[in-house]
């Protein structure tokens, strides 16, 4: 059944497309109506110099919250350890506290890591503003200036895309231009 809605989505896709393209068609009239391209972006993204350092401001956050939850998750598992050592020798009362406490520790660890997802996205979000956004410019620009009747991201669902087509590489290096200024 699983198998069946991811083709009944991709057919949604490409159907989508393809409306879009017979569509658009009127507006992209007065470019090479044969001229398309596509670039991938992800790749533009992790590839940029901007991208990377992007990358690299993320990995140092992400560093510092694993610390800290590294931190919660050992005094947790320190915790259930010494609760299924010690719980047959402790009073019903002791082994109800501990119980409590552990039960504590796993919500306080849920929230906190619940935060730092919340965080992360967050701070991804705020990095790669400024780079989507100078990247769409740059892209509108790239196909206006090259005659380009379509420029679509690689990842939009085609079955097939001829390399001589990838306008990728040549994005990076533009980016990576505007975003040094």
């Amino acid at each position: 059944m699983l198998m069946g809605k991811d083709i009944v989505g991709k057919m949604i896709v490409r159907v989508s497309l393809t409306l879009l393209l017979v569509f658009w068609g009127v507006q992209i009239s007065a470019a090479d109506p044969g001229k398309m391209g596509v670039v991938n972006v992800q790749k533009v993204i992790a590839l940029s110099s901007a991208g990377k350092a992007a990358k690299t401001r993320l990995d140092e956050k992400l560093k510092g919250l694993r610390s800290s939850l590294k931190e919660n998750e050992d005094r947790a598992k320190g915790l259930q350890q010494e609760i299924e050592k010690k719980s047959s020798v402790w009073s019903e009362e002791k082994k109800a506290e501990k119980i409590r406490e552990f039960q504590k520790i796993k919500r306080e660890l849920k929230a906190k890591s619940e935060d730092a997802s919340f965080e992360v996205k967050q701070f991804q979000d705020k990095e790669l503003e400024p780079i989507l956004k100078t990247l769409d410019g740059i892209i509108t620009q790239y196909g206006k200036d090259n005659g380009y009747a379509l420029l679509s991201d690689s990842r939009a669902g085609f079955l097939y895309v001829d390399e001589a087509v990838d306008v990728t590489d040549e994005i990076i290096k533009l980016l990576d231009k505007a975003m040094a200024k």
